[in-house]
């Protein structure tokens, strides 16, 4: 018989020692007599419980799964402090259960053992018996399973009408550097106690990393373990500047694998081709540019004074809207030409390459003069994007008194969509305060803010949206009969046309 006990002297880390093997042959009416007695000798030593048995002796406390993990499956001490990668250094050898069984029965029993079977990616579950052709060692969780009565009731049935024996073995089994997550072998190596890298957003074959001043001396290693681990990966960056707010890209270096930046990527069915590193390209900005492209309707017009390589541009274009998309960055507009003809929406996008103000009071006013000249019939939905978070706000000055000639009707007034970043306390309201003040108007009651992404501890991204008051856009303001409001109603309109727009960020503050 083999009986494990924990051992934890004088409070130090927790060790499993395994006693030697006997075979108790005596009658079962000794068998208390000699546990008992073994008891009453073990008990005596501090620090020492016993794990076999469990009806009858205290068991392992209870231990919690990442405090497991980091117990048995984490990599060697020695590799503490590593810099560069030296794969073999992550050897080790775990003891493990295992239960021996016919192979023919593997996969019913399997399904019987999910509980008991070792749930570790990137381990095989079942494995060849070396000394069988015709066995196979089930792996078993160390931790819930010690002896045969480790398994449950019902699990003891399923092996008992496959005629199975519940007698459990031990297996030397051996973990090497691709057994390990990337978490893992970061926290092994990089300073106890300091934070862990083991996110990064994915653009195509690229992992960017936002690397903090603790990590540095770790950043080829911490680069490397981020292509090994994740599949497509084959260069690794890290940012080493804030984003240019003129151009909106960042100066960058390569932390390991490949010096190409050129990529490719996906996002919801469009392709976007690119040099990362010299355009704006953020997946996590996903979500946001699906939910702008469900606003607009067939027909509608988009204007787009921050394109970037066409994230919001092209799949509007797609819905049959007229698109104007902008970018100052030189390397942007050059993409965004191309990617619209990657999409075939080339011939619904016109593009420019001009700065955001020149491009609001130049194509946009030239074009919404045009548009709201039209026969109510004819005028189309206006949507202005503007997804410069660290400025957008600044530009909204370019639509004061804008327009000549008399107002149209407000339902036909440009609605904006403006981003920016907030590390207010209550983010929704600073947002709507600071857009106000630069139009000049109160935006409490005829705006919308919805919570794009948290960016940073206490640093929120959000978009405003609401329709530029005709008293903001236009220079002459003798109203038409058609427009022709009190001041009282026209705000009363202006909020009802947003009643049905809920402030998303109040649920996030």
């Amino acid at each position: 018989m083999v009986l494990w006990i924990l051992w934890r002297p004088f409070g130090f880390s927790r060790r499993l020692l395994k006693l030697e093997r006997h075979s108790i042959t005596e009658s079962k009416s000794l068998i208390p007599l000699a546990w008992t007695s073994l008891t009453q000798t073990l008990s005596e030593s501090p620090g020492i419980f016993l794990l076999g048995q469990r009806k009858r002796f205290s068991t392992m406390p209870e231990i919690e799964t990442h405090e497991r993990d980091s117990e048995l499956f984490s990599p060697p001490s020695d590799v503490r402090g590593m810099t560069k990668l030296d794969r073999t250094a992550f050897k080790k050898t775990v003891n493990i259960p295992v239960l021996k069984v016919r192979k023919e029965i593997v996969s019913r029993l399997m399904r019987s053992l999910r509980r008991a079977a070792l749930q570790r990616p990137g381990i095989k579950r079942v494995i060849e018996d070396p000394e069988d052709k015709e066995s196979r060692l089930i792996l078993l969780d160390p931790y819930k399973i010690f002896t045969h009565d480790s398994f449950e009731k019902a699990e003891l049935s399923v092996l008992e009408q496959l005629n199975v024996s519940p007698q459990i073995s031990k297996y030397n089994l051996e973990l090497t550097y691709e057994n390990f997550k990337s978490e893992e072998i970061l926290r092994a190596v990089l300073p106890e106690g300091q934070d862990v890298t083991s996110g990064f957003s994915r653009v195509g074959h690229i992992a960017h990393l936002n690397l903090r001043d603790h990590q540095l001396p770790f950043k080829q290693l911490i680069g490397q373990v981020m292509i090994d681990k994740n599949p497509g990966i084959t260069s690794a960056v890290n940012k080493i500047n804030n984003i240019d707010n003129m151009y909106r890209n960042f100066h960058m270096e390569v932390l390991s694998g490949e010096q190409n930046m050129m990529t490719k990527v996906r996002e919801n069915k469009y392709t976007y081709e690119f040099d990362f590193s010299k355009v704006y390209w953020n997946p996590r900005l996903s979500t946001e540019h699906s939910r702008i492209t469900e606003l607009l309707k067939a027909g509608d017009v988009l204007f787009d004074v921050f394109a970037g390589v066409g994230p919001f541009a092209i799949p509007v274009a797609k819905k049959n809207c007229t698109v104007f998309a902008n970018d100052l960055n030189p390397e942007s507009h050059k993409w965004l030409l191309h990617n619209c003809k990657l999409n075939k929406v080339d011939q619904k996008v016109k593009i420019f390459n001009l700065d955001g103000k020149d491009f609001l009071q130049g194509p946009v006013k030239e074009e919404l003069m045009q548009l709201l000249s039209l026969s109510k019939e004819r005028k189309p939905s206006v949507h202005i994007v503007m997804n410069l978070p660290a400025k957008a706000i600044e530009f909204l000055s370019a639509f004061k008194w804008l327009l000549d000639g008399q107002p149209c009707s407000n339902e036909f007034l440009p609605i904006v969509h403006c981003y920016s970043f907030s590390k207010d306390a209550n983010p929704a309201e600073d947002v709507r305060q600071r857009a106000g003040a630069v139009l000049g108007i109160s935006l409490e009651a005829c705006s919308s803010v919805h919570l794009v992404r948290n960016v940073a501890p206490n640093k929120e991204m959000l978009c405003i949206t609401f329709q530029i008051p005709a008293a903001v856009l236009y220079k002459n303001q003798t109203k038409n009969p058609e427009n022709h409001e009190d001041p009282p109603l026209k705000r009363q309109r202006t909020a009802e046309a947003f009643s049905d727009e809920k402030t998303q960020i109040a649920s996030n503050t």
